[in-house]
């Protein structure tokens, strides 16, 4: 019992001689931007127009530094009715109601979109859009599409499970156009 005694006592004043002062090491905090492999989420367009407004659902995928794909739906029969595909150096604009199409480089498309338009900034507007408390709703403005900066891209119900992409690939049913004609087709739409 007396070495019992002495145990407890000697644990006692041990835990007595503890500092009660503790060392903190701060870390650099550097923010970081997750990056996602692939990226994928509902999405809801809204254009102004004279008469009001047009809003139209559609999906979005990205599969990191190679493809954004922009698959925009028709109210409820849900069939697609147009394809916006952007890779780092060209766009594919497919009009399906119309089967038209537009292939543009990233060199033929320099006068038409700002100067700050890059593949690298949509992709970086995605993936902070998917973050908690990341800004969903986008403007045409900010993602570099000036002559729509009024129309609202709502992004919703993100997934970073990885996804089947493909490239568009076109009949002979469709018809390539020029460039010209379909920003005709999408301003006369947008009045």
């Amino acid at each position: 019992m007396r070495r019992f005694a002495y145990l407890l006592l000697m644990v006692v004043i041990l835990a007595g001689c503890k500092s009660s002062k503790h060392v903190v090491v701060e870390k650099e905090k550097v923010a970081v931007t997750p990056t996602f492999s692939y990226l994928a989420s509902k999405l809801q367009l809204t254009i102004p127009s004279k008469s009001g407004s047009m809003s139209v659902g559609g999906i979005m995928k990205m599969k990191s530094n190679e493809l954004v794909q922009i698959s925009l739906l028709m109210p409820i029969l849900r069939t697609e009715i147009a394809r916006i595909e952007i890779a780092p150096d060209k766009v594919l604009i497919v009009d399906r109601m119309n089967k038209r199409y537009v292939r543009a480089t990233k060199d033929e498309l320099k006068d038409i979109l700002p100067k700050n338009a890059e593949f690298s900034r949509l992709e970086r507007a995605l993936t902070d859009a998917a973050l908690p408390g990341g800004k969903t709703e986008l403007t045409g403005k900010e993602l570099g599409i000036p002559s729509l900066e009024k129309a609202k891209i709502q992004l919703y119900e993100f997934s970073t499970k990885e996804i089947s992409m493909t490239p568009t690939e076109l009949t002979s049913k469709y018809t390539e156009v020029p460039l010209e004609e379909l920003v005709k087709m999408l301003i006369a739409l947008l009045r």
